[in-house]
């Protein structure tokens, strides 16, 4: 029997208002699996949008939701968490929302491991406002921004999360909806800030002017950018660098997540534990 969204939608906001073959629909529908998957009650999550296409995500799905300013979704998730740390805090973002304007905070929610489970909705330009570069666009791509061709070197989101001190880290693309399901449902389970690079097409502001007409167009596109990442690591090096691998890419779970640490501060001030020390955090308390 076909899966039935209707209970995790808010319906009387559909049609959504995507541009038509847009990936962000698939992002959601893989969210709404996992949430279903894993049996999660609505009340217990909170999904946390900032300023974009993706920003839309907030108004569609029927949870907890907050629509937040640009840039500053983590911000937002973050107080979110600390004042709620038994509820599920996702961050349905954009490359640019996420890692321009707001990759100040992107990074120390990172380092910090905090419990929020942060999918960026990555389609490699700023979409909503017109074709700008953004920090993911790839070299020599034509932006409004940079009309003969994009200069700035491409930023790689998966590796600086994992260098920050993301404890999860993954990527997939719209392309394989069942493999983007899959680590979005790893990303909720794990404790700690988890990170899901979810690759789609704006063939809109991206594709159609940069010589792919259709959808398909892009989407092919980005099929032929990624790869497995038991594929990659099998590559010689100067064949893994215009090639981004899938799957999950990092995984600890040995670190301290950031909503522990600041209960025992909360204890230490209420008087219940004494001073806090190096040995607590060798000791994992």
């Amino acid at each position: 029997m076909a899966f039935n969204y209707d209970g995790y939608l808010r319906m009387e906001k559909m049609p959504t208002l995507w541009c038509w073959g847009c990936g962000d629909g698939i992002v959601l529908k893989a969210f709404v699996r996992a949430i279903d998957d894993l049996g999660y009650s609505k009340d217990d999550i909170c999904v946390v949008s900032g300023i974009g296409c993706s920003g839309r995500f907030s108004s569609y799905v029927d949870f907890n939701t907050v629509h937040t300013t640009h840039g500053r979704t983590v911000a937002f998730a973050t107080g979110i968490k600390l004042a709620n740390p038994d509820k599920k805090v996702v961050v349905v973002t954009g490359d640019g929302d996420a890692l321009a304007i707001g990759t100040n905070h992107t990074v120390h929610a990172a380092r910090r491991n905090i419990d929020i489970t942060f999918i960026v909705i990555q389609n490699f330009i700023y979409g909503l406002t017109n074709s700008q570069t953004s920090p993911t666009t790839p070299q020599g791509m034509w932006t409004v921004t940079q009309k003969i061709g994009n200069i700035d070197p491409t930023f790689d989101a998966c590796k600086l999360m994992e260098a920050a001190g993301a404890t999860f880290v993954a990527r997939e693309s719209v392309t394989k909806p069942k493999k983007l399901e899959k680590v979005i449902k790893q990303a909720l389970e794990h404790k700690g800030f988890s990170y899901v690079d979810a690759l789609t097409n704006c063939h809109i502001n991206l594709g159609r002017k940069n010589k792919m007409v259709a959808a398909m167009d892009t989407l092919d596109w980005i099929d032929s950018i990624t790869t497995t990442k038991k594929k990659w690591d099998a590559l010689p090096a100067e064949e893994q660098i215009n090639l981004l691998p899938t799957g999950v890419l990092h995984e600890d779970t040995t670190k301290d997540e950031y909503c522990d640490l600041y209960k025992m501060v909360q204890d230490a001030h209420q008087g219940k534990r004494g001073k806090i020390t190096q040995d607590d955090f060798e000791k994992k308390i």
